[in-house]
């Protein structure tokens, strides 16, 4: 990850940050998580589904 300038680098903490979210917080959302993971951590669209599929990876993971 030496090649990524900053801002890339903090664009991926966050994703991080909303992957782990998504993957431990129990499932009684109203609003599909590409919504949600936007609005709760100021996330594009492809970040979100990014973020998703790493949740999903890490639930896949701990079962």
């Amino acid at each position: 990850m030496s090649d990524l300038t900053p801002p890339e680098h903090e664009h991926s903490d966050i994703v991080e940050q909303a992957d782990r979210w998504y993957a431990t917080t129990p499932r009684d959302f109203n609003t599909p998580g590409v919504v949600l993971l936007r609005e709760r951590f100021g996330l594009t669209a492809l970040q979100a589904c990014e973020a998703l599929k790493m949740a999903q990876l890490i639930r896949a993971r701990s079962v």
